[in-house]
């Protein structure tokens, strides 16, 4: 089954209604402690469009956004995400507090006021305080250490991160922002994902050198940003080729199905055809800490399966058959209701349709 590295699926119904988006953090009382795992809707009308498309796992990601109709601002910190299936079921969410992501560079910036320099500072005083907190607890809990700049639900909820049993994800384009990134982890012993990543390749050797997986979307390719500079189709396999751990995620809310074309796209720009599979199945499995239950086919792991009609990485091949954890789901979706009914209007009721 393939597997979205940062999603908001289920989280997310109509990008422009605001009563089915689950997903934006905003303001500074809930920052880290910011979960999205009970807001999931295992119901959402998009998990069926993916999966009849062979996606079976996503991580469910915070995201940042502009100020409301209050004035309330996203964070640097946008919050927990969430490893879901896509069984539709009740218990759909099968790790929750997966990864922490923030944001850095000039995304980062444009919720830290500004500033690209600000967002990397506000990063770094919520990890340096919570290091404090978790050295003077009791003393802080009495009132006896200094105010903190985040929330004590934030302090909690950074602790996983610094002991280095949560990765956290940032979100950076630019090298120099990737440096700083690096530089980020190396002091505070972090596991760091890199998402994003368009100029990752200039920095492909000390990626390597740390153990920095990236989750980039091989369709970048144009200097969309002064952050995307250097951006290259080649990315994916020069990432590679310097010994990178790299997953691919399509960058769409609605559409996380439209993976399997972006490792097509990478495999057509010299990305090995395993490697561009891997980067869709087992490697977001790996870096999430799930690759022993999820991502490859063995006895012991959960049996999520696709069957397909050709090769997974061309455009013109479609599933014929998708199991979760060993039982098949339907393969229809709201689309493929809506397609039978106009092809074949006498087929109404058999679909469960009004006339």
């Amino acid at each position: 089954g393939l597997f979205d590295p940062v999603s908001v699926l289920g989280l997310e119904e109509v990008s422009l209604e605001s009563s089915t988006v689950d997903h934006v953090q905003r303001g500074e009382r809930y920052t880290a402690a910011f979960d999205v795992a009970p807001a999931v809707n295992p119901r959402s009308t998009l998990i069926a469009t993916n999966r009849i498309e062979g996606v079976t796992r996503a991580l469910v990601a915070p995201t940042s956004a502009g100020p409301d109709e209050a004035g309330l601002r996203s964070s640097v910190i946008s919050g927990m995400g969430a490893v879901i299936s896509l069984s539709g079921r009740p218990d759909s969410v099968t790790r929750s507090r997966a990864a922490l992501f923030a944001r850095l560079g000039s995304g980062g910036g444009a919720v830290a006021f500004g500033s690209r320099a600000e967002a990397l500072l506000r990063l770094e005083s919520a990890l340096r305080d919570a290091a404090e907190y978790a050295a003077n607890a009791d003393a802080y809990a009495r009132g006896e250490r200094r105010a903190l700049s985040v929330s004590t639900e934030d302090l909690e909820a950074l602790q996983p991160v610094l002991a280095g049993e949560m990765p956290l994800v940032v979100n950076v384009e630019r090298a120099s922002d990737i440096d700083a990134a690096l530089a980020l982890a190396r002091e505070h012993g972090l596991r760091l994902v890199i998402s994003g990543g368009a100029e990752a390749w200039l920095r492909a050797d000390a990626l390597a050198t740390a153990g920095v997986p990236v989750i980039l979307n091989p369709f970048t390719n144009l200097p969309a940003s002064f952050d995307r500079l250097e951006a290259t189709l080649e990315n994916a396999a020069r990432l590679h080729e310097a010994g990178v751990t790299i997953a691919f995620s399509a960058g769409d809310g609605h559409n996380p199905r439209n993976i399997s074309q972006a490792a097509g796209n990478a495999v057509a720009h010299g990305l090995p055809w395993h490697e561009g599979l891997r980067a869709i199945t087992r490697a977001p499995a790996e870096i999430f800490g799930v690759g022993d239950e999820l991502g490859a086919l063995r006895a012991g792991l959960r049996a999520d399966l696709v069957v397909w009609d050709g090769d997974p990485l061309e455009v013109t091949s479609f599933p014929e058959r998708v199991l979760i954890e060993g039982e098949p789901v339907p393969m229809r979706s709201r689309q493929t209701l809506l397609r039978d009914r106009y092809r074949d209007p006498a087929g109404d009721a058999q679909n469960g349709l009004p006339p």
